[in-house]
């Protein structure tokens, strides 16, 4: 059926032949709808609107992908609005993206607010901008969703991205936390999706390179040599080379939390916690 050239969207269209790469579409799009059913993304009721953020990057292009597959196939019963914001980086190439849409026919929207002067005036030198540039973007995501009537906005990150958040707050924040799945914001009305949660970034790389999408580089502001993130990351690769499979191992870990074997007196009740009296045993 995949290989119809009639039963395809044309986000796939010149897709390769080959079994290897049919394994991976359909071990994407497995990952993808096995997300969306455990974290309940798609909520009951009246027909949903997703604004579905473009980045130009591997990730936010497999995301693409995997939700219109789901769509056309009718297993994803809401509607898609695929969404770049142009942040004003030097040398980011404007045209790529509105004509990647406009040729593969997806409902989509540009637009172009200038944030790179505003983190360049407020980050001090020699820092990075990646956190004060995410919270901007994220701003002007809430509002470009509001503004289309959308109920969520949807991201590209993975499950690699989830797991370097984990050990990021492990060993930098002191806490067990990571990005959820599915999250409400803080103003309580558009929901936060990740649905690539169980996804490989390696199958990310495979799927968008065989596709031969456009990639726009994530470092144009050149701003991301030495972060944490990178070092996570490298260590994580480590493990994997020593011992293949790791990731995924403690990727389960994270959805097979024993709150009463932590220490977290807030989310197991250690002190009510007492052994059977010897009277109790007694009739």
């Amino acid at each position: 059926m995949l290989d119809q050239p009639d039963d395809i969207h044309a986000l796939f269209h010149g897709a390769p032949k080959t079994t290897e790469f049919r394994k991976l579409r359909k071990r994407l799009i497995r990952d993808t709808r096995e997300a969306i059913g455990r974290y309940g993304m798609v909520l009951p009721g009246a027909r949903q609107k997703w604004l579905v953020c473009l980045s130009g990057g591997k990730d936010s292009y497999t995301l693409l992908a995997a939700l219109t597959e789901l769509q056309w196939r009718g297993l994803l019963p809401v509607d898609l609005l695929a969404c770049n914001l142009d942040q004003g980086q030097p040398g980011f190439p404007a045209t790529v993206l509105p004509a990647f849409l406009e040729r593969m026919g997806v409902p989509h929207r540009i637009e172009y607010q200038d944030t790179y002067s505003i983190v360049v005036d407020k980050v001090p030198a020699g820092r990075t901008y990646c956190a004060l540039c995410s919270r901007l973007r994220r701003g002007n995501l809430y509002r470009i969703a509001r503004e289309e009537g959308c109920s969520a906005v949807v991201l590209g990150h993975h499950r690699d991205d989830i797991l370097e958040t984990f050990f990021l707050n492990l060993f930098h924040g002191g806490k067990l936390a990571t990005m959820p799945p599915k999250l409400v914001n803080d103003e309580g009305d558009l929901m936060v999706l990740r649905p690539l949660a169980h996804v490989a970034e390696a199958d990310c790389e495979k799927f968008a390179a065989a596709m031969e999408y456009p990639i726009i580089p994530c470092d144009l502001c050149g701003s991301q040599d030495g972060l944490q993130r990178q070092q996570i990351k490298g260590m994580l690769d480590e493990w994997e080379a020593r011992a293949p499979g790791r990731r995924g191992k403690m990727f389960s870990a994270l959805m097979n939390a024993r709150p009463s074997h932590l220490l977290d007196p807030a989310l197991f009740d250690f002190a009510g916690l007492a052994p059977k009296s010897a009277d109790s045993s007694i009739d």
